[in-house]
């Protein structure tokens, strides 16, 4: 049975919602044969958390992807999710990556931006928006992120470690203040006292109980069932045939005789497609030697 979830709540009487994410094996599977630095590793388990949450709303088919790229030792990380919470990622760095703060992993200050792209089928082309990474950490600068996107004010908590990634989220609704004026003040200070162990330790209702127990009481909690989250990342040999296929036979060939082989990187899924010349024969064969160009 799988361990990673995303698991929304509501606080009934203040107007506040909320989500506990919770990402296990769906979080080994995606660092399994990747060596990332322990720094890089949690960036992106918390990316992966963050991610997780985001996709968790999305009403429709579609694939949210989220991709951070700057200038400092960390240069690219990227989540991607679709409806299902199907979920894929990966980072790209240097190969030594010392701890340091966030603003200065990222290259923040060296055009650093947070890219969200929105693919539905509906739509002919990707939504797509950038925002600058304000914050001095990831969900801080999720939370700013938010803020332009929502306008509704949110406080994220993340962290991770190698066998788990945790997110906890507040989200302020319009009527939060009529219903109670210092209800937002209130949870948002006792959320901040979690810990990083808490996050990852305790089960969605465990860690509710442990931090608002008082406002439980008095205004109700209300959790919804588990959403669950999975690593995603299928072979899908015929894709890469159709790249081989739209290079044309003559590129392909070029590419044989210099190389011996042609070899597909896919880097999200940590996987190599390899094609030899009897292969290659056998696509453009299948084809009548068409390309797709």
């Amino acid at each position: 049975m799988s361990d990673s979830s995303v698991r929304r709540f509501l606080f009934e009487g203040l107007d506040i919602r909320g989500a506990v994410v919770h990402l296990g094996d769906c979080w080994r599977q995606m660092q399994a044969g990747r060596d990332y630095q322990p720094t890089v590793a949690q960036l992106l388990g918390e990316l992966a958390a963050a991610t997780a949450l985001i996709a968790a709303q999305l009403k429709q088919p579609g694939r949210l992807t989220f991709q951070l790229r700057g200038g400092g030792p960390v240069q690219l990380l990227v989540m991607d999710c679709n409806e299902q919470l199907q979920m894929r990622g990966m980072a790209r760095s240097n190969p030594v990556v010392l701890p340091a703060p966030v603003p200065d992993l990222l290259g923040a200050q060296q055009g650093g931006q947070l890219m969200l792209s929105l693919d539905l089928p509906t739509a002919r082309q990707p939504y797509q928006s950038y925002v600058p990474l304000v914050g001095d950490s990831l969900g801080a600068i999720f939370e700013h992120y938010l803020a332009q996107s929502e306008q509704l004010p949110s406080r994220l908590f993340l962290t991770a470690g190698p066998q788990a990634a945790a997110c906890l989220f507040l989200q302020k609704m319009p009527d939060a203040d009529a219903r109670d004026a210092d209800g937002w003040h209130r949870v948002t200070q006792l959320a901040a006292t979690v810990k990083p162990a808490e996050l990852l330790g305790l089960d969605a209702e465990a860690l509710l109980g442990r931090l608002f127990h008082e406002d439980m009481s008095h205004h109700g909690i209300r959790v919804y069932d588990a959403l669950p989250v999975v690593y995603h990342c299928p072979e899908d040999w015929d894709k890469v045939r159709d790249m081989i296929r739209s290079l044309g036979r003559p590129d392909a060939e070029t590419i044989l005789a210099e190389h011996g082989e042609i070899l597909i990187r896919d880097d999200i899924c940590n996987r190599d497609y390899r094609f030899s010349a009897e292969d290659v024969a056998a696509i453009f064969a299948e084809s009548g030697g068409r390309s797709l160009n």
